[in-house]
């Protein structure tokens, strides 16, 4: 398991992919001591080698080893860390050129008396003479690390992993079975098969001005997207500016537009741990009355769209942010997750954080830390079991994003099984927007753990598209646009025509979701029409017995 730390570290990946000695049996071969560092070999009491890197007094004192990189290649990394006395420590992996250009590639914690997992990678754009070596930010410990892998792919072979993972994950094979009223199979039957509702949500963030122009509205329902969120028009600030005085006019008119479309809604967000988004008169007041007012806005908002919201962002960045554990208490987090689900008990609550999924280098929110934060608000008295899931933002720079570093957070997030989504979904403008943008909706479309994303791209007439737009002022498709499309359409199943065989079954493959079969045999002539969903839940394949 990546999130748990172990008595003995679990055995290297892909025999350590392109390290020489991996596993330390060799002794020092291979690896050497990286900033003045001086390190050994140890043995523990299961006989199992692991390197050492003692009398430290700078961080980047730690080991490494030097690797060649092909530019474009895939290089996921892994390593087993732990340190040798203290409390919690940060540590990451890091790669470092001849031209002593820094990039870190993995971080997590680090603790005494077990070991934990790193995971991370790289995507060079230019080949690259590098070095692998590790930061251990507490510099007087000793660091002790083993099994230690760098496996790399090139780009067939991982966007044909993505293609497989797909095809189990987010399709079934669907057999169709007609009998008549005795039971007999039925040949011949005429069979139209139309998808009407993707399982996995896509969504699009909107603003207000979504209520001013019919155009917004149109292109909206037009796009199939199934999920949206508000930019701001839910947050506390947008409420209640001034103090006592509530208004919800605007996101009432919102809700009622997508609740009428069938459209689902992210609640974001009922409270912001960013001092500087909570409105001046709340910062003036006393942990009891803070206390008591943040309890009255979970109330109001969560209660006025109860049952109808599916998800809600509860505390929003309370990784980077502590604006009410600093005046209430380190607990105050878990105690409004508590009170959110009491309100709205069907709803699933998030977490909603920056940074987790686009750099390893932000220490403050790697998804060992993410995990932790997850498991401090179930620690609360009632949470035990609650599901809380992780909202990934996603706001990407506009850099090549590190794809192996992206799909080691999916598989760190998804060990503790709970739902994972990209809620705020962008890349800054570049020449590679749109590139990059589909290698992160593709390499989450096809992790199992990932429930859906959200485009935030939200439109205001005269954006010049100077962030991530689908459209244009005249609502015509940008390069996002057509990527947005062009995968959404691929994500679909084509309607189907045929007939069923000698045994009464037609079987084809289709992706996860709605479907409105129309069936009609021409012996009889009678003529069905049936409404099917296909979930993750459902075997494969899936048998659908059906009498006409």
């Amino acid at each position: 398991m990546f999130d748990q730390c172990l008595s003995e570290p679990q055995h290297v990946q892909y025999r350590g992919g392109k390290l020489i000695n991996p596993k330390f049996d060799h002794g020092l071969h291979g690896w050497n001591g990286f900033g003045g560092s001086k390190i050994e070999i140890r043995r523990s009491s299961s006989r199992n080698n692991f390197m050492v890197a003692y009398n430290r007094s700078g961080h980047n004192e730690t080991i490494s080893q030097k690797i060649f990189m092909d530019k474009g290649h895939y290089y996921t990394f892994s390593a087993w860390v732990r340190v040798s006395e203290g409390s919690e420590t940060t540590v990451s992996a890091a790669i470092i050129t001849k031209e002593n250009t820094k990039r870190i590639i993995a971080s997590g914690n680090a603790y005494p008396g077990c070991w934990t997992m790193l995971k991370g990678g790289f995507q060079p754009e230019f080949p690259l003479q590098t070095e692998v070596y590790f930061v251990c930010y507490n510099k007087t410990v000793d660091f002790w690390v083993d099994n230690v892998s760098l496996k790399e792919f090139n780009k067939t072979e991982w966007l044909e992993h993505q293609q497989r993972a797909i095809a189990q994950v987010r399709k079934r094979k669907i057999v169709l079975e007609m009998r008549d009223k005795l039971g007999k199979p039925i040949q011949g039957v005429k069979v139209n098969i139309k998808f009407t509702k993707p399982f996995f949500h896509i969504g699009c963030a909107v603003t207000e001005t979504l209520m001013q122009y019919k155009k917004y509205q149109e292109w909206f329902l037009k796009k199939g997207f199934t999920a949206t969120v508000f930019t701001n028009q839910m947050k506390w600030y947008w409420t209640e500016s001034r103090r006592g005085i509530e208004n919800y006019t605007t996101p009432d008119a919102m809700f009622q537009f997508f609740k009428s479309n069938g459209i689902e809604i992210r609640g974001h967000t009922v409270l912001w741990d960013k001092p500087k988004m909570n409105q001046y008169w709340l910062h003036d007041m006393t942990p009891k009355e803070l206390l008591a007012t943040a309890v009255r806005r979970i109330a109001s908002v969560m209660a006025r769209y109860s049952n109808d919201i599916f998800e809600w962002d509860v505390v929003n960045e309370n990784m980077h942010f502590n604006f009410y554990e600093e005046k209430i208490g380190p607990q105050a987090s878990g105690m409004f997750y508590h009170i959110a689900h009491v309100i709205d008990p069907n709803a699933t609550l998030y977490l909603n954080e920056f940074n987790t999924l686009e750099t390893p280098g932000d220490v403050y929110a790697c998804p060992h830390k993410y995990i932790n934060n997850w498991r401090g608000i179930r620690s609360y008295p009632g949470n035990e079991n609650l599901t809380v899931g992780f909202g990934l933002q996603a706001h990407f720079k506009p850099i090549r994003p590190l794809m192996p570093y992206v799909r080691a957070v999916f598989d760190y997030l998804s060990e503790t099984k709970m739902p994972i989504w990209l809620t705020e979904m962008d890349v800054e403008i570049n020449p590679n927007q749109a590139v990059y943008l589909e290698e992160i909706m593709r390499e989450a479309f096809s992790h199992p753990g990932v429930e859906g994303m959200i485009v935030w791209a939200a439109w205001r007439p005269g954006m010049n598209c100077t962030g991530l737009c689908l459209m244009d002022d005249n609502f015509n498709n940008t390069p996002i646009g057509d990527v947005v499309d062009k995968l959404m359409a691929e994500w679909r199943t084509p309607e189907q025509n045929g007939k069923t065989d000698s045994r009464g079954l037609y079987k084809f493959h289709g992706f996860l979701g709605d479907y409105t079969l129309t069936l009609f045999d021409p012996h009889s002539l009678n003529k069905v029409t049936r409404q099917i969903k296909i979930t993750n839940k459902d075997p494969n394949p899936v048998l659908i017995p059906i009498s006409i």
